[in-house]
């Protein structure tokens, strides 16, 4: 009796190989109507720096360039529970705050962050360039004392920064000066933003808590722009998501924000800017 020949199987052909996970940034803001700032700038910057994002609502706002026309806060309970189901479902890297509204939300995102060992960037949102405002007064202290200790990085413009500090911030000196009251909550840097100064050129300043200071000179280009604070706190969320360094990423992000503005479109309302596929920051 004969016998069949032996039937040899052939490796299945190699498919592509499996990719790496991209990695999740979270952002707890507020939601804008006009989708120029607050959370849809930060989703649409971390998904150009190819993350996942992932968002705690605080409030509801009908504005858009011209300025803030409602609100509706989001209980803090609510906000709260957003940033634990996200902290336990998806894994963030990093996460970023902007607007959060009042002394509640405040406390009820130090409760969750307190403990999550991530890398946070503040971007301390108080006034709306229109005037509005977006941060209760009860609730500046409860920041300063219980979420810039937990903030790598803090992004104020020049009136959150006088604010936050009780300094006045008209010349250089003085902006450090108050950069450093913030640097004394323990938080691990202050990038004070200059473009509601004078002059045609914006003086942005990054400045430690180990004493360093980066300054980042950019031209001021005309024009109402809507969510640039957001788009850049975002960034550089993005980017310690991705392992940046900080002073890498300030700069990159000062430079591909100007590049952003200076393509800007108009619209009935200031102008707005799109947000292509931006290299990874350190990578």
């Amino acid at each position: 009796m004969s016998k069949k020949p032996s039937q040899v199987k052939t490796p299945a052909a190699a498919g592509p190989p499996p990719q790496r996970p991209p990695g999740a940034a979270l952002t707890v803001a507020g939601m804008d109507s006009s989708g120029g700032a607050g959370i849809a700038a930060d989703l649409r910057t971390f998904q150009a720096h190819g993350l996942h994002g992932a968002a705690a609502v605080t409030a509801l706002t009908a504005q858009n360039a011209a300025g803030v026309q409602a609100c509706q806060m989001v209980p803090a309970a609510l906000v709260r529970a957003q940033i634990r189901s996200v902290l336990d479902g998806v894994a963030p890297a990093a996460v970023k705050t902007g607007m959060l509204g009042n002394r509640a939300i405040v406390d009820a995102v130090a409760v969750e962050l307190g403990t999550a060992g991530l890398p946070l960037v503040v971007d301390p949102v108080i006034v709306a360039t229109s005037g509005a405002r977006l941060l209760a007064p009860s609730a500046v202290a409860t920041l300063c004392r219980r979420l810039l200790p937990l903030a790598a990085v803090v992004t104020p413009n020049l009136p959150e920064l006088a604010a936050l500090s009780g300094r006045a911030v008209s010349t250089p000196a003085a902006q450090r000066s108050a950069a450093r009251i913030l640097l004394d909550y323990g938080c691990g840097a202050v990038l004070v933003k200059g473009g509601h100064g004078r002059g045609r050129v914006i003086c942005d300043r990054l400045i430690t808590a180990g004493g360093e200071e980066y300054e980042f000179s950019h031209p001021r280009l005309v024009g109402q722009f809507h969510g640039t604070g957001c788009t850049l706190s975002a960034y550089l969320c993005a980017a310690l998501a991705r392992g940046a360094e900080l002073e890498a990423a300030t700069a990159a992000a000062i430079e591909a924000l100007s590049g952003l503005l200076a393509d800007a479109w108009p619209v009935p309302a200031g102008k707005l800017y799109y947000l292509p596929p931006w290299p990874a920051p350190g990578g």
